[in-house]
Order: structure tokens, then sequence, then C-alpha cells
């Protein structure tokens, strides 16, 4: 049902456009008047593009450009309204096929003419620089309809070397907000354009979106293909490759560490400590991720893992307070133990609450999840 109403909704948008092109058209002496702005000279120039245009009849690169000219000259003026009607007009003749394809990519110079079939093989063009325009006057919604109207309904087209469909998937990727078809974009970026993509940038941000929508499974072997990719660089994710590696550890473990109550872990750690029993300390961390930092380094840090041995660190009584750190909360929590090697006496054991929600029995539960060297900065 949504898919017929959103198919519904685009139809309409189409629709839209023819009329106010027949509009605007007829509510001028000529049809070209409508699209004829600028100084007296822009407007000459303008007047001899359109009867190029006019006199290019079915040879399609004559018309591109043409278009390709007059399209310029109206986003120079900012005539977003009138290049939209214009280009929209060009296009609404039916395309080749309902599904394109690599197969399916028409050159300049190449492909079909505008002939009784009534198609234009750059009908692809123009409607993305008409989503173009919709773009630069703020109705990006609109934008995003052509673009997925192109890469579904038109057969892509290389222009100055660039991809139609890949702009659009590209662009829609930057501007759609559901995950579901932000993923079905992603997916079809890598599928179709390996060589042009920023394969680890891609990788990771399609895992991103399927931890959206839940799909745990293949957001793991998602992050599993990216790590490859070390030293992608994500715009808002500089610690990309320790957080997929971090959830692919976590996903594979046993997570038999982790407490429903907090309490309860803390009372056996402290037990632990007061029979000054590294052993018991080792059984009750977290397997996976457990960091040892100073308070002014990153927990996310690479060289923060630790795999240390507690006993190297207990020569004499550790003592622990008698309750948590004043600073704790509802999804973290600090307990203060001092007592350590002679360097650095004083330790925070850091408690947080798991989030995984791919595995409703372990999302929510606690785990001794790292520790924090000296005191603690206020």
């Amino acid at each position: 049902m949504a898919r017929r109403r959103a198919s519904g909704f685009r139809g309409a948008v189409i629709v839209l456009a023819s009329f106010i092109a027949c509009a605007v058209l007829a509510s001028c002496g000529s049809p070209r008047d409508a699209f004829v702005v600028g100084t007296a000279k822009e407007r000459a120039e303008l007047r001899e593009l359109f009867a190029l245009l006019d006199s290019a009849g079915h040879d399609p690169i004559q018309r591109f450009a043409a278009v390709r000219q007059i399209s310029a000259d109206l986003l120079t003026h900012r005539e977003y309204g009138r290049l939209t009607v214009l280009l929209t007009g060009l296009a609404t003749r039916s395309p080749q096929s309902p599904e394109s394809s690599d197969s399916d990519v028409a050159r300049p110079g190449e492909g079909l003419a505008v002939g009784a079939a009534g198609v234009d093989p750059y009908s692809a063009w123009y409607l993305f620089t008409a989503a173009f325009a919709y773009e630069r006057q703020g109705d990006a919604p609109i934008a995003a309809i052509y673009y997925d109207r192109i890469i579904k309904n038109w057969p892509d087209l290389i222009v100055d070397g660039r991809s139609i469909h890949f702009e659009c998937l590209s662009r829609l990727i930057e501007t759609v907000t559901s995950p579901e078809r932000r993923i079905e974009y992603y997916k079809d970026l890598l599928a179709r354009f390996p060589d042009r993509v920023d394969m680890g940038r891609a990788l990771f941000l399609l895992a991103k979106e399927y931890e959206r929508v839940g799909d745990w499974d293949l957001a793991i072997k998602t992050y599993a293909r990216f790590l490859p990719y070390f030293g992608a660089s994500i715009q808002g994710y500089p610690d990309a490759f320790q957080y997929a590696r971090n959830v692919i550890d976590f996903y594979n473990s046993p997570k038999d560490w982790a407490y429903a109550d907090l309490q309860a872990l803390v009372a056996k750690i402290k037990a632990a400590l007061a029979a000054n029993d590294a052993y018991r300390l080792r059984g009750l961390r977290a397997k996976v991720n457990f960091f040892a930092v100073d308070w002014n380094k990153d927990e996310i840090d690479a060289n923060s893992q630790a795999l240390f041995d507690f006993g190297e660190f207990m020569s004499g009584r550790i003592s622990s307070a008698e309750t948590l750190d004043p600073g704790s909360g509802p999804r973290e929590a600090f307990l203060k133990t001092w007592g350590w090697s002679d360097r650095i006496s004083t330790w925070y054991l850091y408690f947080r609450k798991i989030y995984f929600p791919a595995d409703p029995e372990i999302h929510g539960r606690w785990e001794w999840a790292g520790i924090y060297f000296g005191e603690r900065m206020r």
C-alpha cells in the first residue's frame, strides 16, 4: 500500500509539472518567450538557442547541445521554476524501459534517436538537471522523487564522463532519511559502481543503516566487509574501524560476563578484591573491548585495549569505596579503588549498560567495561 501511494505521488508530481508547463506556455505570446530572460543580449542569445533547438528536429545530439546551454543560462539567472518546466516538458515522453542496468548506458553520440517511439536518449539528463534545480530552490523531497524515477525508469547516461545514475544514487543517499530506502540505494551503488564509489565509506555507512533497521546479521556481515578498508576516512566517524571491529567482536562473543543487576556485579568484584583474587577479577571483566586508560585518553583508542594480568598490580591489599561514585548515572557507573601499584595507586572501575538490541537478553545488562587510572577529573 505504501509503495502504491509513493508511486502515485511521484506520478502526481510529473503530471503537475506538465500542467504547469502548459499553463506557462499558454500565458505567453510565443511558447519560447516564457524562458527568455536576462539582458537584451542574453535574451537574443536564448532566442538563438531555442531556434537551434527547434531546427534540430529529431537529432538528439543537436537538441541536447542546445538544451544544455539553455539550462546553463537559466541556472545562472536562478530561474529554477522556468528551468524545471522546460526540462520536465522535454522529458515527458515515454522512457525506453521500466528497468535500467549498466548494459543500458547511453553515451553522447550513441544509443537511441528521437523517433516514432518518442524516446530521447538524453531524457535522464533533462530530469536530472530539473531535479538539481528543485534542490537549488529548496525542494529536496521533489528532487528525490525525480532522482528515484530516473534510476528506476530511464537507462543510464554518461555525460562528461559522469554517470547520471551514479549521481542520482549519491544524491539520494545524502537527502533521503528513510534507512530502508538508503539501504536500497547503497546496495545499488555498491553493485553497479564498485570502481567509482568510496568502498570503505559506503560499506561502513550501509552497515550503520542495517543497525538502524535492526538487521544485525547483515550489519555484522557488512562491517566485516568494511574491515579490510583500514584507514578509510568517514566524516562523523573518526573511529569507524575500531567501532566496526568492536561490534563484530562483541557480536561473536558469548557475553557471559553481563549482569542484570549492577549491584550484584559490584559485590562480586569487591569480594574478589578483598580476597586478592586476580583470577576471579579476570572472570568478571568484559572479555571484549575491555579498556584501561588514563582519564585524558579515549577508551576506544586501539592502544587502550587491555589484556593485562591483574595479579601484577595486586602486591598489597586493594580497597574500594563503599558506594559507587556520585558521578554515576543510569547508564554508566564508577567505583573508586586504591592500593594497586606504587606508580598509580588509584583506579576507577568503569561499568556501563550494554547497548545491543540484536539480543534482547543481553541488551540493557551491565558489564565491567574498563578502568580509568588516577583520580577522577571533575
